[in-house]
């Protein structure tokens, strides 16, 4: 056994837990139009065989003036399509809220896996656009949804950043008085954003540095222990049912598991998957046995809670 990962994980996991130890530093300097515009790119070329082996088919739109991508699983397969009143699963993507990494990659198997469509918001970014831009966002466009249909027929969830928007979109929906969806996906993601977590500490950093260190184009001026931005210091009663997903080679482990609990002492319905020694947002590599996984244990999740 190779000293560097383990073998309890699949021999695809291992060769790209070993690409990704060998990959150099990124490098600071890049102009972050040009990272956007390449991990754009990167996302179309790895969709496409995914697009092919599940016959989702993906279209855009806006929604309450936000621009989403629109997923729609296979016909004939017993899935339903986006009309009025049908269920869907919200999706706000991944990419430390400065640009999108996952709003093509996070969905297309979901969607097929569960035969709902999901609606990508492409949320406004940072530096450009600090908080509360991305909640109002992910606001309007579910709000747009809340019109058509009960809260109960809505699902949300969301990678790495759009984890912690997701949780901070059910706070302003509560705050607000307006219903939270039936369920929710937390997927390797931090819910405070005040204190780093134990993981943080002793496993790579992310190219991005800790929560705490990443965030504060982000943040910008609003209090880090303010709960409409770091729920996990609110009243978490009234959160819909969760599934808290990580790796334990997630830098963001420790949050997602400070969520979890977080959740669970205010009575919420939470369940917790941890993964063996997979990064920070496995799934996003998607030709490991473990990524399918994954996404199965999401598609059931959404189909226990809406079906």
């Amino acid at each position: 056994m190779n000293p560097d990962w383990p073998d309890t994980i699949s021999p695809q996991a291992q060769q790209i837990v070993a690409a990704i130890n060998a990959m150099p530093a990124p490098d600071p300097s890049m102009d972050p139009i040009q990272v956007r515009a390449m991990i754009e790119a990167m996302q179309h070329n790895l969709a496409r065989p995914q697009l092919e082996r599940y016959g989702v088919a993906v279209g855009s739109a806006e929604m309450g003036g936000v621009p989403v991508r629109i997923f729609t699983p296979p016909h004939g397969s017993g899935a339903q399509p986006l009309t009025a009143g049908s269920k869907v699963l919200l999706n706000l993507h991944g990419g430390g809220f400065v640009l999108d990494s996952g709003s093509m990659t996070e969905n297309i198997a979901l969607s097929a896996l569960a035969g709902l469509p999901v609606v990508a918001a492409l949320y406004r970014l940072a530096p450009e656009h600090p908080f509360p831009a991305a909640v109002d966002d992910a606001l309007a466009v579910y709000r747009e949804l809340l019109a058509t249909r009960d809260a109960d027929r809505i699902g949300l969830y969301g990678t790495s950043a759009g984890a912690g928007l997701s949780a901070q979109l059910v706070a302003r929906l509560l705050a607000e008085g307006l219903p939270a969806p039936r369920a929710m996906g937390f997927f390797s993601g931090a819910a405070d954003f005040a204190r780093d977590g134990d993981s943080e500490a002793w496993l790579p950093r992310l190219p991005t540095g800790t929560v705490v260190e990443s965030l504060s184009a982000y943040c910008g001026d609003t209090p880090r222990r303010d709960p409409a931005l770091s729920p996990v210091f609110g009243d978490l009663r009234g959160f819909p049912p969760t599934l808290v997903m990580a790796s334990t080679r997630d830098q963001l482990m420790s949050q997602s598991a400070l969520f979890h609990r977080a959740l669970l002492n205010a009575g919420v319905e939470a369940e917790l998957i941890i993964f063996e020694s997979l990064p920070h947002a496995f799934w996003s590599y998607l030709t490991m046995p473990e990524t399918d996984e994954a996404f199965e244990h999401m598609a059931r999740f959404f189909t226990r809670h809406m079906h």
